[in-house]
């Protein structure tokens, strides 16, 4: 099946749907150090397959969609920035120059995918956003209705809101569901909220709901407190029910009393790294790339770092350098450290052979910006199988148009 990636970055989202099966006709991304990082990987070879990716260093602005083929594209995915939306930015949102959803929208309407993914932060959701957040969502689900010259969005809104209330459109249209996904809950070793926007062209008839969650604190609390299978796991001896967990005797009881745990044990930094070695400052790692330490970290009001038997704190990328309170490994003892470039990339499920260019500060912004690889891979493949199973589809005919009701 063929794809196109959108705003790429180092690769996150990019892998993952590259491991649920797609074939990229080609990966966008504008900023030169991620493209580095994206052309070292592939004439490397660092996954199979990935050799033969397209990398376009561009504005996305500029790009003519056309040129990744005309109606055989079964997926646009991609990770629109988030700084207008995110916490940590100014939230500019809609009137920020780097708010590229009405890209995303152009690629889906120039395309017409059987499919599409987009993802962002979680601070999307918030509600002075809401709007524009239902906006989006419009916009792609009839990315054929565009926005006049002289309108502003709230204009094109309400003439979507129309449409789309009507309940009947004859050209090209998508049912569209979103949700936020805990990358915890998917086996990632971080406790990383995104939002996931999912759509499929209304006609392949096909249904399709988010894959549930496989990963569970309460199952991660059983195998530390209850059985000691995660302490034993690590060699370590059994701890108790620290303050840190918070644990309090009704959850102990709910837990020894309830129903059987199907999910998995969360993963935790410790079990992320533990076959790696200690980092040194003085050299890189000869087993693992990026693998070197970074001194001066430091613990200081609402930056304490990551406990180590817990999933990691989301990782950011930082507005004026690399935010070490999300970024550092909080010990046991009290002691703390910065992640090195590959624990990180471990936390956001990068394959040990992704090699990263750029300084240290520039590859922390590559990952803190990054999809996890695995929440990724979690949702193409359900997307994937969807799509196989329904067979090639033929391309709907319909060009892109303004309706002016």
């Amino acid at each position: 099946m063929n794809s196109i990636e959108l705003f790429t970055g180092a690769g996150g989202l990019a892998l993952g749907t590259h491991q649920a099966g797609f074939r990229h006709r080609g990966l966008v991304e504008w900023d030169e150090d991620a493209c580095d990082t994206l052309r070292k990987n592939a004439s490397a070879k660092a996954v199979p397959g990935i050799e033969h990716w397209r990398i376009h260093h561009t504005d996305v602005r500029l790009l003519p969609f056309d040129m990744f083929g005309n109606g055989d594209i079964d997926l646009v995915a991609g990770g629109a920035p988030c700084q207008p939306f995110s916490l940590g930015g100014k939230h500019r949102a809609q009137d920020d120059s780097r708010n590229m959803f009405p890209e995303f929208a152009r690629a889906v309407r120039e395309l017409q995918p059987r499919a599409f993914i987009l993802e962002n932060v979680k601070g999307l959701l918030r509600t002075s956003f809401s709007d524009y957040f239902e906006y989006i969502k419009l916009q792609l689900t009839y990315p054929t209705v565009t926005k006049k010259h002289a309108e502003d969005w709230t204009e094109h809104r309400a003439r979507l809101e129309k449409v789309h209330t009507r309940g009947r459109f004859p050209g090209v249209h998508y049912n569209v569901v979103s949700q936020l996904l805990n990358a915890a809950n998917y086996g990632v070793p971080q406790l990383r909220e995104r939002v996931f926007i999912v759509g499929f062209r209304a006609d392949t008839g096909l249904e399709w709901s988010f894959p549930e969650p496989t990963h569970s604190e309460d199952a991660l609390l059983w195998d530390k407190y209850i059985t000691g299978a995660y302490w034993k796991r690590h060699g370590l001896r059994q701890r108790s029910s620290e303050k840190g967990v918070a644990l309090s005797g009704v959850r102990m009881r709910d837990l020894e009393d309830g129903e059987p745990i199907k999910t998995k044990p969360w993963v935790t930094i410790r079990d992320a790294i533990a076959d790696m070695p200690t980092p040194r400052a003085d050299r890189e790692s000869k087993e693992f790339s990026n693998h070197r330490l970074m001194p001066g970290a430091k613990v200081y009001p609402g930056h304490t770092g990551s406990p180590i038997d817990m999933p990691s704190k989301t990782l950011k990328a930082g507005v004026h350098g690399v935010p070490g309170g999300e970024n550092m490994i909080a010990f046991e003892d009290g002691s703390v450290r910065y992640l090195t470039v590959r624990e990180a990339a471990r936390v956001q499920s990068f394959p040990d052979a992704w090699h990263f260019e750029g300084a240290w500060s520039e590859v922390m912004r590559q990952l803190g910006n990054a999809v996890p690889v695995g929440l990724a891979e979690v949702v193409a493949k359900s997307v994937a199988a969807k799509l196989e199973g329904a067979g090639a589809a033929p391309a709907h005919s319909e060009t892109s148009f303004t309706r002016d009701d």
